[in-house]
C-alpha cells in the first residue's frame, strides 16, 4: 500500500504538466533491482540511446517520449543531423541485435541560450526522431526531474554508457552497456573542487575516493535516481575535470532547470516530469518500524542508525537491505 501511495503522490505532483508519459516513464520491467554490476543486464535501462556517426558510437542519450531523445549539446558540435543514427534497445555495440531499432534525425533543437564551450553551461539538446517508436520491455522513456527537484548530497545516481573504461582504454568487445553508481554533491560543496565553474544549470556527482565516473563516449547519456518505483533523470553527462579521480566530481546538465524549454519544444506529447524530493532521513516512522511502511526512498545516511534497524535484513526495502549489509 505504501508503494502505491508514494507513486500516486509523485505522479499527482506533476500530472498537470506531463500526463502523457507518466503511465510508462521510468518503469523498466526488466530492472527491479537497486544495485548491479558493471555490465548492465539487458533491458535494465530501456531509455538508453546510442548515437552513431560514420559507422560508430560517439555519444549517449535518453528517450523521453516516443519521438524525442535528450542529449548533450557538445556531442553535436561539427555533426550534421543527416549523419546521425540513433539506436534504441541496444545492449552491445557488437553482436546480436535482437531488440534494437534505429532512427535517423528529423530535427536538432538547441537551447535559446547558446551552449558555452568554455563553461559547458546549457549543455543540452533535443533530437527529434524521424518517426515515432513503439514501447517495449527494451525501449521505454525515462521520467525527467521537474523544476524545483532536490538532489541532496549523497543522493544515489546511476550513470550508463558505452564510453571508454579508462584513460585511453576503449570499451572491450562486445561493447556491452556499462553501469555505475555515483553520489550527488551539492553545488556549494562541488564548486571549490571544480575551479568554481559550477552554475545553477549543473549538478555534480562522483565518489570521494574516485574510481567511478564517465569517460569519452559517455557524454549525453543520463544520470538517473530512483524515487519510489520510478527512475528519474537528474542529469545529462556533460564534462569532467579528471575522469573518476578522487575529490574530482563530474559535471552534469541539471535537467530540472530545463522543464519549460523541453515542454515548449516537444509539443503535445509531453515527457513525464516528476518532482524528485525524497523525505528527510530518519523519519519518525523509521525510528520504530521494522518494515518498509512509510520509508519510501528516505535519504540514506550512515550516521542514522534508524536506517539499519534490527529487521532490516529481512523486512526492509531492497535499497535499505543493500545499504545495511555493507
Amino acid at each position: 500500500m505504501w508503494k502505491l501511495l508514494c507513486v500516486t503522490l509523485a505522479l499527482l505532483i506533476c500530472a498537470k504538466d506531463s500526463l502523457s508519459q507518466l503511465n510508462v516513464c521510468g518503469r523498466p520491467p526488466l530492472n527491479p533491482r537497486i544495485v548491479g554490476g558493471v555490465d548492465a543486464p539487458e533491458g535494465s535501462w530501456p531509455w538508453m540511446a546510442s548515437l552513431h556517426s560514420n559507422g560508430g558510437h560517439f555519444c549517449g542519450g535518453s528517450l523521453i517520449n516516443n519521438e524525442w531523445v535528450l542529449t548533450a549539446a557538445h556531442c553535436l558540435i561539427g555533426i550534421d543531423k543527416s549523419d546521425v543514427l540513433v539506436y534504441l534497445g541496444k545492449m552491445s555495440q557488437q553482436g546480436a541485435k535482437t531488440n534494437e531499432i534505429t532512427r535517423t534525425i528529423k530535427d536538432i533543437v538547441y537551447h535559446h541560450l547558446p551552449f558555452d564551450q568554455n563553461t559547458y553551461d546549457n549543455d543540452i539538446a533535443l533530437l527529434r526522431l524521424s518517426s515515432t517508436v513503439t514501447f517495449t520491455d527494451f525501449i521505454r522513456p525515462v521520467c525527467l526531474a521537474a523544476q524545483n527537484s532536490v538532489f541532496a548530497t549523497n543522493t544515489n545516481g546511476w550513470i550508463t554508457g558505452w564510453g571508454d573504461v579508462g584513460r585511453n582504454t576503449h570499451l572491450p568487445p562486445p561493447g556491452t552497456l556499462q553501469e555505475a553508481t555515483v553520489l550527488v554533491l551539492e553545488n556549494s560543496k562541488c564548486d571549490p573542487l571544480c575551479y568554481e565553474k559550477i552554475t545553477n544549470n549543473m549538478i555534480c556527482a562522483g565518489l570521494r575516493n574516485g574510481g567511478r565516473g564517465h569517460w569519452k563516449g559517455d557524454s549525453g547519456g543520463p544520470m538517473v535516481s530512483r524515487q519510489c518505483s520510478l527512475w528519474v533523470q537528474s542529469g545529462i553527462i556533460s564534462w569532467t575535470e579528471d575522469c573518476a579521480m578522487p575529490d574530482k566530481p563530474d559535471g552534469y546538465t541539471r535537467v530540472s532547470q530545463y522543464q519549460q524549454w523541453i515542454t515548449d519544444n516537444t509539443g503535445p506529447n509531453l515527457p513525464g516530469f516528476v518532482l524528485f524530493n525524497p523525505p528527510d532521513p530518519c523519519s519518525a516512522t523509521s525510528r520504530t518500524s521494522t518494515s518498509c511502511h512509510g520509508r519510501c526512498n528516505e535519504k540514506y545516511n550512515a550516521g542514522n542508525v534508524c536506517n539499519c534497524n534490527a529487521g532490516c535484513k529481512t523486512k526492509c526495502c531492497s535499497d535499505y537491505n543493500q545499504q545495511c549489509m555493507r
